[in-house]
């Protein structure tokens, strides 16, 4: 058989079980796998154990100082490439449960769309990668390059324990390239490959003044507002040009290349529709600052919500004692989670020292250059798969632990999302397209059978 006849026969096998892969994707999602909330994760891990090894995977559920990760591989192709496959098995609460149209964990097709928490995020997207895995092997016997299959459970709560299992794991989790399919695709509708992703890291600032609630005609003007403190504090780190003012934050940046800035500029963008589409008036400052640069090179500030004092009808005439507000901050590479958050605290004691802060969760940023000669397989692959070539994105806009591959691995990340855009992850009545996950089994089998077509230090 030809490499093309290869892999049309896949794809034909493909296209002629799409509806056992339905269903089996339906019963994969009526279990639930809460990271926050410990539920059903040792049964999601146990489930992943059997369902891998018997389509032909050497399986292991591996202990961490937290949720289990799941390690499959198939590796008998020595002279090939090995790939390795990220993917998460848990998935977010399902709270509000009130505003799902169907219950969470019975999922549903409606309008072409499955409907479940997960489904997007991730459950979907690695179980199409384990579907073109097992479509190679159905077909053809064996896969055209090695594969490590890494299902973590906890991505939803912050990825705390991945690097440490990493670290301690890096010969046996040795590999090429590392791909995550996770996230949406292109708002335009395209594919697109990811060369990285930013990290991230969150903390609170709490302030507590008088020992209690207080009068505000009684003690205004004399007792300190914790309210008044913090927002005067978060003033000293983001100013009203969107400038980011804590010192040394920017440090260490590096400007985007020429080949990076070539790819955002081919990038589809309607900036009135993206605007309407989200009922703005206008961006974030500074307005001058283009788009895409914004969300590829550029760290954030965010304030996630901020809390203090009387929130009910009517008016209280209070003065409160004690406020907290939730931040976080998106970093691109070369910013470092414990020196960013060294440089906050430092801000924090010297503008407001009667500020806590408390860190929160953590991640590094990912980078892998865009001219990786790893890409021209992967692009091939959506092709294939496809028939359009991809977006390329030279850092994603969220944040995912790739940063374990391409900095303790030593190997290129890429991410390849499969979902729709309005997957609505994270969010009531989650979803993926019908057509999102056939055409990501394809593109997983595409991918297997163009690394499979190279040879080891040629791609």
């Amino acid at each position: 058989m030809t490499c093309s006849d290869t892999l049309n026969a896949v794809f034909e096998y493909i296209d002629g079980n799409r509806a056992r892969s339905l269903e089996r994707l339906k019963e994969y999602l009526r279990h639930p796998s809460i990271s926050a909330e410990n539920i059903g994760i040792a049964e999601v891990g146990a489930l992943l154990v059997e369902m891998l090894t018997n389509i032909g995977l050497e399986t292991s559920l591996q202990p961490t100082a937290g949720h289990p990760i799941v390690v499959a591989r198939w590796e008998k192709a020595p002279s090939k490439p090995t790939i390795l496959l990220y993917g998460h098995y848990d998935v977010q609460p399902a709270d509000p449960i009130d505003k799902w149209l169907s219950p969470p964990f019975e999922p549903i097709i409606r309008h072409g769309r499955i409907y479940a928490r997960g489904v997007g995020d991730n459950k979907g997207q690695h179980f199409a990668q384990i579907l073109a895995i097992e479509s190679h092997l159905k077909v053809h016997g064996a896969l055209p390059c090695n594969v490590i299959l890494l299902l973590e459970g906890e991505e939803e709560i912050g990825s705390p324990h991945i690097a440490d299992f990493v670290r301690a794991n890096t010969e046996t989790l040795k590999a090429d390239l590392a791909v995550t399919a996770d996230g949406p695709r292109h708002a335009s509708g395209a594919p697109m490959i990811k060369f990285g992703s930013r990290g991230v890291l969150s903390f609170e600032l709490r302030c507590r003044h008088a020992n209690g609630d207080l009068h505000s005609g009684n003690f205004g003007g004399v007792v300190p507002n914790p309210i008044w403190t913090l927002v005067h504090l978060l003033g000293t780190m983001k100013n009203a040009d969107g400038e980011i003012t804590i010192d040394g934050f920017h440090d260490g940046i590096e400007p985007p290349s020429p080949e990076e800035l070539a790819a955002i500029e081919r990038l589809p963008l309607d900036v009135e529709a993206y605007k309407q589409s989200l009922g703005l008036v206008r961006l974030d400052a500074p307005a001058e600052r283009p788009f895409y640069e914004r969300l590829c090179f550029r760290p954030t500030l965010t304030i996630n919500g901020f809390h203090g004092g009387y929130g009910g009808p009517g008016s209280k005439t209070v003065l409160p004692s004690e406020a907290f507000v939730k931040c976080d901050t998106r970093l691109v590479q070369a910013q470092d989670p414990g020196d960013i958050l060294r440089k906050v605290a430092a801000h924090v004691k010297q503008y407001a020292p009667d500020v806590e802060l408390i860190a929160m969760e953590n991640m590094s940023a990912s980078k892998t250059p865009i001219a990786s000669p790893f890409a021209a397989p992967l692009r091939r692959a959506f092709v294939a798969a496809q028939g359009e070539e991809p977006l390329l994105i030279p850092a994603g806009f969220g944040s995912l632990p790739s940063y374990v591959f391409s900095e303790i691995l030593g190997i290129p990340a890429f991410e390849t999302p499969y979902a729709n855009h309005d997957e609505a992850n994270h969010a009531p009545n989650e979803n993926l397209t019908l057509d999102c996950f056939y055409s990501g089994i394809r593109t997983g089998s595409a991918l297997l059978h163009e690394l499979g077509s190279l040879r080891l230090g040629e791609p």
